[in-house]
């Protein structure tokens, strides 16, 4: 599917995300292992997060939506079956990184594959760790999917992580629920913490020390009530398109304000960006609130490796805002974006240079030359929602028409996002 987009002189109204991509997986995970009958609210339905209702349903849990709430009937730790075929995790790396570590602690054997980008995408971060607690895993020249699991008898492990990534500890820290003794993941730099705040609401311990993090074996979570918030990546593409479109003002209700996901923000208020977040409030352990985007005059900045895990999923809004910045904006430390859904570092170089900015590309990220405008263009997403995402918003300040191929990408994440776009632009 392709989507055909053009200039718009301003965005405005008040939106509302949808639900936060990351806590809608870790929800339905842990409720499926936990003891009872857990409700997720403002549950996000959307390809990959259905990725890993259809994963745990395969793992004989009962999982009941009516459109508007979501219940799941977990069976406790021990309670997973063995599956009867392979599962499925669609485009969803979360999906199949955390149920790696599930899967690690159950006596039986598993098979996960995916969409033909997943296949793609290298394991051996997760296959490592989770083998040296004593679970058998093989995979397609032992790093891409799919992956076999013969999980059961794990043992604890410290284990100190080669890069700062949410998907690798929660993993590791899942596998420990079910291994002999204390499991401790140490970070190189802090990644996203959801795993950690949310294993508490269900019960279960974990011991946060800096940069160390530790659970106990045996720990069984109990069931619990979770409201996800909006997610702040989702939100991300408005942000930036109220940004760079002259006149705009758009305000974003009820986002996820966790501090190791807005490391854009920061990003933006060093650029001169017009934010202002208000509401802030305290949902299911998440802290929440209202961001105020106005259209500013923007200046180029360098975003270090320090910056990349807090702001690694808004990458590609990043390079839109940058593209109309004054001066030449940096970013490095981003290797791991190249085995993404897509190379999401040559995926917007390539889109970047389509549409006139003058781009040059490193291994770990991008030299971006603002420009005093875009220029529409002929936008190839490579099947990836985030790519597909950020060159509509850029399309919205670019002069003439531009397309977006494999806009249906979109649906991975965020379903209703052209219908939103288009409301703003009235």
């Amino acid at each position: 599917m392709k989507v055909e987009l053009k200039r718009t002189k301003a965005l405005r109204g008040e939106i509302t995300p949808p639900p936060d991509k990351s806590i809608s997986h870790r929800a339905i995970i842990l409720s499926s292992i936990a003891n009872g009958k857990s409700l997720v609210k403002n549950f996000l339905r959307a390809g990959d997060t259905l990725s890993s209702v259809n994963a745990m349903r395969a793992l004989g849990i009962e999982i009941e939506d009516d459109g508007a709430e979501v219940v799941v009937h977990g069976r406790g730790l021990r309670g997973l079956s063995e599956p009867s075929d392979v599962i499925d995790c669609g485009n969803s790396g979360t999906t199949m990184r955390l149920l790696s570590g599930v899967l690690s602690g159950n006596p039986f054997t598993s098979v996960l594959t995916g969409d033909e980008s997943l296949k793609q995408r290298p394991m051996r971060r997760v296959i490592t760790p989770l083998t040296q607690m004593g679970a058998h895993i093989s995979a397609r020249d032992d790093r891409y999917p799919p992956m076999s699991i013969r999980g059961g008898n794990l043992k604890a492990i410290r284990y100190e992580m080669p890069v700062a990534s949410a998907q690798l500890k929660s993993a590791i820290m899942l596998a420990g629920l079910y291994a002999d003794g204390t499991t401790e993941v140490v970070e190189p730099r802090r990644s996203r913490d959801h795993t950690e705040r949310m294993l508490p609401a269900y019960g279960v311990k974990v011991d946060v020390d800096g940069l160390n993090i530790r659970v106990s074996g045996g720990a069984e979570p109990q069931a619990t009530e979770v409201d996800v918030p909006g997610d702040f990546s989702s939100a991300a593409f408005f942000i930036a398109a109220a940004l760079v479109v002259k006149g705009s003002e758009v305000m974003i209700k009820g986002v996820g304000l966790n501090p190791q996901r807005t490391g854009f923000l920061e990003v933006l208020q060093k650029m001169g960006a017009d934010l202002k977040v208000e509401n802030v409030r305290d949902v299911s352990g998440e802290p929440v609130g209202d961001i105020q985007c106005r259209s500013s005059e923007l200046r180029a900045v360098d975003v270090g490796e320090d910056m990349i895990p807090s702001l690694i999923d808004e990458f590609p809004a990043l390079c839109v805002v940058a593209a109309l910045a004054s001066g030449t904006t940096t970013i490095r430390g981003a290797a791991e974006l190249r085995v993404k859904e897509s190379d999401r570092v040559g995926a917007m170089a390539e889109g970047l240079k389509a549409m006139g900015v003058e781009v040059e590309e490193f291994p770990d990220g991008l030299g971006i030359r603002g420009a005093e405008v875009l220029r529409g263009a002929d936008i190839h997403s490579h099947g990836d929602h985030r790519i597909a995402m950020a060159f509509s918003a850029a399309a919205s300040a670019a002069e003439g028409d531009t397309t977006i191929h494999e806009a249906e990408a979109v649906d991975i994440s965020f379903p209703g996002f052209y219908e939103m776009l288009k409301r703003l632009s009235g």
